[in-house]
């Protein structure tokens, strides 16, 4: 009986399964070249049984008696479609659909279709399927850790940090020189003379969709790719309409309720109109004190953007995005700046700066999907950002110049600059699907950048401590030691570029894609500056009564009366008797930097299995570059330019295994090259307060001397290793392992010369990196629709980095080492990022986010030190933030942000010294409180 009983049950339940069928298929977005759409609801109609597709877009309704259905396929801000179906008993019924943006979405459903680019969700999703290691931080990030620009972005990234108080960003322990970055793909020029990659504080998070970092080489990248490629893509927009308006103010705890200083001759938004003024009659017309700000020191920021598609027939569509916004920021900084090389050279144990900074930003987006298989896409972007500083070092009358005196002699030094850089980004960007086996994208970018440095003011005094006293009878006096202890100094850079990209993909099967390539650009850089020194000084008759009072000595009638000299260093008209006093002066050091890059890549993604795909890759690069210069204090043999012209080959192989459909194991493998930059090569010295630093020029071409090899260029050996487990939607555990070698790599060093000054050699045979990373971001709390209320995300690295020395050093320049090896410069060995999230639904209209973000960087080497002379070492520095989102209803959001609530001091210092270890510098940044007003008209 129990056996019959047995056989019965089984009987019923084959007989029931027979009686029902199944549907499943795959959801893609036709928006975004049909890839997949993830998180899309699939609902039978009339019922509440329904499903979601998963991150590839699939979905499966299983158990359905046989019989007709309605299925409702939905995702916000795409048009609903509603498909009937036939489900036959014992049959799997197979159904793709292709979601499309919606024409006419609620007036109150601003959604644009790159939201899922923008989406911490999608962005994980991308880096699942993503045939190389690759991770994304998007705009709903961003805003949600109350990031506003692309380095504070990047800076969130597992093993990604970010100089305090600088535009730095370092990569796996690895700065500016070994990384690159681009916007849509192509290039982006640098707008600073001493950088080689743009300062992506410039870009605000009101024109990033997402930031990507791309870690392991493939060969659509320019072989200069040793650390990484940073890829920011520009907002775009698909919907009906939308305006929004963001009002914000915050404060600064040190710079609130100072009587803030600025330069006179800058505007307030960042401009200034004097650069086609000759810079003898500026110094002849304006004078040198600083004014005060015409604003409190409150922090202001506004942001409009819009957006409007328009549909034509036969499914074409015009989508427009505009965005433009104004930022300005004032700080104070009070601390201690010492110069020390082999022992002091100043020592100003109290400082005074006063830096306002201003940030302007227009974009225009225009994407003309032609139909499902076209689209292009036109970018403009303007960017101009200043920084206004005023400094006074000594101001304690302590200060120490010890050319002089190891005593306290009141050595005072002013420093008032403003830098403006005005930077235009075009790019026109092409995607085309012929069928489902070609496909071809291009782009093609035109780049300009204007940097600017214009009158720079700096004056010297000693016995400073005179004007401190009581005593009338004592009075300061200026430092005129040297011709230009007390100057004007003038700076200009202009930069051009044009670049572009093509490739090629073909299908000939479903498990194999065949890509070949194009990259080439030419930039081109020209530079020059010029100062004038204040000398022969006569204070007799004008005594210096404040240090924002000079203009009662240097000005026009007291040139005329001979109270000082004017000093240029190259004169206008030697030949005729014109000399270098009391003229104007031909320009002081000059160069022209070239640089073309041609290059051709093949490579392929097999499928070799429903897990493995293997992409192999080979990249074939002619590299040419070649800088002319005219700089003061060359030897007298200097052929006056250096040159290099080189062929790579480039291989790369990157391999991911699908452990299963949620985790990941992925291998790469990789040659790679890095090249010196123009500023690294060009033997113009700039000075700051306390440091010296300037270019090599035997760093390209072949030079005759001792250790050095005849490069031009590092050869970079890269290997990667790493687990990625997708937990679900929101969540993944990721750990991995890298290694690099660099051959003959470079390093700022302190030179062996009397000044101090640093310069770039090349310090040894190699340089090695091994370290290890490990990423997870966790949801601790759910509500009942299974999305998180408290969530967590953390990524820690460490690395080991050891790099060998040469003994000695010879050639236009030259150095030595007392150690055989030592760290890479730039490289901290442990780097942690973590955030907290906390997200209830307190009403319909009322959902806040509060997060707390912290981030940390342990001590790392600015500058390798010479002979006895220890390095430079930039501290550790913890940050953590505050932010507070408050979203009112669907159009308002009110926003509440503390950052850098811990408030460390940031210090530099010089390591091993016969002192010990010396403090350079000293400073807090303090807590800036903050408050904005959004509406979404």
């Amino acid at each position: 009986m129990r056996h019959f009983t047995l056989l019965l049950l089984l009987f019923t339940t084959v007989l029931s399964y027979a009686q029902t069928g199944s549907v499943k298929g795959k959801l893609t977005d036709k928006e975004y070249n049909n890839e997949p759409l993830a998180f899309a609801n699939v609902l039978i109609k009339g019922t509440t049984k329904g499903t979601t597709s998963d991150f590839d877009g699939l979905y499966e309704l299983a158990d359905l008696d046989a019989g007709t259905y309605t299925l409702i396929f939905s995702f916000v801000g795409y048009e609903t479609q509603e498909i009937e179906i036939t489900i036959i008993a014992g049959e799997v019924k197979e159904l793709n659909v292709v979601m499309g943006a919606s024409a006419a979405s609620l007036d109150e459903v601003v959604i644009t279709t790159t939201t899922k680019r923008e989406s911490e969700t999608a962005l994980l999703l991308e880096q699942k399927n993503a045939v190389a290691i690759k991770q994304s931080i998007g705009a709903q990030e961003l805003s949600r850790k109350g990031v506003s620009d692309a380095a504070g972005a990047v800076a969130k990234i597992s093993g990604i940090s970010k100089q305090e108080g600088s535009n730095s960003v370092y990569v796996r322990g690895l700065g500016d020189r070994y990384l690159n970055s681009t916007m849509n793909g192509l290039s982006l020029p640098s707008n600073d003379v001493n950088k080689k990659n743009i300062d992506l504080n410039l870009f605000s998070s009101d024109v990033i969709e997402n930031v990507g970092v791309s870690k392991a080489y493939s060969a659509r990248f320019y072989g200069d790719f040793s650390a990484g490629n940073i890829d920011i893509t520009s907002k775009e927009y698909t919907g009906q309409g939308f305006f929004d308006v963001a009002l914000g103010a915050s404060v600064n705890s040190r710079a609130v309720g100072k009587t803030f200083l600025r330069n006179e001759g800058p505007g307030y938004v960042g401009d200034y109109a004097r650069y086609n003024h000759n810079p003898f009659a500026v110094i002849l017309s304006h004078g040198v004190d600083p004014i005060e700000a015409e604003t409190p020191a409150i922090n202001m920021g506004i942001s409009l953007s819009g957006g409007k598609s328009f549909t034509f027939k036969d499914d074409s569509r015009l989508s427009l995005f505009v965005t433009a916004s104004f930022d300005n920021s004032f700080s104070y900084r009070e601390g201690l700046v010492a110069d020390y090389t082999a022992g002091y050279n100043k020592l100003f144990p109290e400082t005074e700066q006063y830096d306002y900074s201003t940030t302007s930003t227009a974009m225009a987006t225009a994407l003309y999907r032609i139909n499902s298989d076209h689209k292009l896409k036109l970018s403009s972007l303007a960017i101009n950002s200043s920084s206004d500083q005023v400094g006074f070092y000594g101001t304690g009358g302590n200060g120490i110049l010890y050319d002089f005196s190891d005593e306290p002699s009141g050595y005072f030094q002013s420093n008032l600059q403003f830098n403006q850089d005005i930077v235009l980004v075009n790019q026109l960007i092409g995607e085309h699907k012929f069928d489902d086996k070609i496909a071809v994208e291009w782009g093609i970018g035109h780049n300009r950048v204007f940097a600017h440095e214009p009158d720079r003011k700096r004056f010297s005094l000693l016995g400073y401590d005179n004007l401190l006293d009581t005593d009338p009878n004592t009075v300061p006096s200026f430092d005129q030691n040297n011709n230009f202890n007390n100057q004007r100094y003038f700076q200009n850079i202009e930069d051009e570029e044009l670049n572009s990209r093509l490739s090629l993909s073909y299908k000939p099967t479903e498990t194999v894609k065949l890509i070949i390539g194009y990259d080439g650009k030419t930039r081109e850089r020209h530079f020059d500056n010029i100062r004038y020194g204040y000398k022969n000084i006569n204070t007799s008759t004008f005594g210096i009564n404040s240090i924002t009072n000079f203009n009662s000595i240097f000005n026009l009638q007291n040139f005329l009366d001979g109270v000082y000299q004017t000093h240029v260093f190259n004169p206008i008209d030697p030949i005729n008797g014109v000399t270098q006093t009391n003229f104007p002066g031909n320009l002081e050091n000059t160069y022209k930097g070239v640089q073309d890059i041609y290059a051709g890549y093949v490579s392929a993604e097999i499928n070799l299995s429903e897990k493995w795909l293997v992409i192999p890759g080979v990249r074939v690069e002619n590299f040419n570059q070649r800088i002319e210069y005219d700089a003061i204090n060359l030897r007298p043999n200097d052929p006056g330019f250096s040159e290099s012209s080189e062929n790579f080959i480039l291989p790369s192989l990157n391999v991911k295994y699908a452990i299963t459909d949620d985790q990941n194991l992925r291998f790469a493998v990789s040659k790679t090259v890095s090249v010196p930059e123009f500023k690294e090569i060009a033997p113009f010295v700039y000075e700051g307060i306390s440091y010296r630093i300037g270019g090599n020029q035997d760093l390209l071409g072949t030079r005759t001397g001792v250790n050095l090899t005849d490069k031009s260029y590092s050869d970079i050996y890269n290997l990667d290793l790493k687990y990625e487990w997708f937990i679900s939607k929101s969540e993944v555990l990721s750990v991995g392992v890298f290694a690099k070698q660099i051959n003959d790599p470079i390093n700022l060093v302190l030179a062996a010369d009397a000044t101090g000054t640093q310069r770039y050699f090349r310090t040894g045979e190699k340089a090695e990196i091994l370290g290890a990373e490990i990423e997870l971001r966790k949801n601790l709390i759910l509500n009942e629709d299974e999305d998180a209320i408290l969530s967590s995300g953390f990524n820690f690295t460490y690395m080991h980095t050891e790099q060998d020395l040469y003994n000695s050093i010879e050639g236009s320049y030259g150095t030595s080492f007392n150690r055989d090896t030592d760290e890479l410069e730039g490289a901290s060995p442990i780097i942690v990022n973590a955030d907290l999230s906390f997200k209830p639904t307190i009403s319909e209209n009322f959902k806040p986010a509060a997060n707390l973000v912290f981030n940390y960087s342990s001590d790392r080497i600015f500058s390798l030190g010479s002979g006895d002379v220890g390095n430079v070492i930039e501290k550790a520095v913890p940050t953590l933030d505050f932010i507070l989102k408050n979203k009112l209803g669907e159009k308002t959001e009110i926003n509440f942000s503390a950052k850098n609530l811990l408030d460390p001091k940031v210090e530099m210092i010089r390591e091993n010294t016969g002192d010990g270890d010396v403090l350079l510098s000293s400073f807090q940044r303090g807590i800036t409180i903050g408050l904005q007003f959004k509406y979404n008209f």
